[in-house]
């Protein structure tokens, strides 16, 4: 208890994102709901720690906020496919399951991918799997060869912008984009 009390000062970044995401959950930043995100982050750090990740990660701003543009260019512009899809009078779309070979062999790229697929409308991530860094995502809209290639390589695009986003140099000369 006392070690994971001591490692606070080096989840620095990590408290004040759940105490950010506490103050939005309660609709408001005042001096109540930091102190209870403060509180409520400590506890949750100290009896539920995480493996370590920083090893992993380094922020990029540059290529960060060009992951953050083309993603949300990505929500948009799949939000509206599936607008049409849904009241367009035709037959539903036809669909695929596709298979993603990851180029990292980091489980939290793989997840991150995994969640940033899922989170674009249209596509859903079936079953991951972590032994093989595949990930198996449902695409709505991905009919043909041409359309299931093209929903496999937007999928990997978005794992290499992550990785140019936040991942360690070593990531990146693993996943051979170095």
């Amino acid at each position: 208890m006392r070690r994971r009390l001591q490692e606070l000062p080096h989840n620095l970044v990590w408290l004040l994102g759940a105490v950010a995401f506490w103050c939005l959950l309660w609709g408001g930043v005042d001096l109540k709901n930091i102190l209870g995100g403060l509180l409520a982050a400590i506890l949750v750090f100290v009896l539920f720690p995480m493996p370590p990740m920083g090893h992993e990660l380094t922020l990029r701003p540059l290529r960060f906020a060009y992951f953050l543009a083309h993603f949300v260019f990505d929500l948009v512009r799949s939000a509206i496919e599936v607008g049409w899809w849904a009241i367009r009078p035709a037959p539903q779309p036809p669909s695929s399951v596709v298979a993603v070979k990851m180029s990292s062999r980091s489980d939290f790229f793989l997840t991150g991918t995994g969640i940033l697929c899922t989170l674009i409308p249209g596509s859903v991530v079936v079953e991951a799997q972590r032994a093989t860094g595949t990930i198996f995502l449902h695409v709505i809209g991905a009919g043909t060869p041409e359309e299931v290639e093209l929903a496999r390589q937007r999928s990997v695009e978005q794992e290499h912008r992550l990785l140019w986003a936040i991942g360690r140099r070593e990531l990146l000369e693993e996943a051979g984009l170095l």
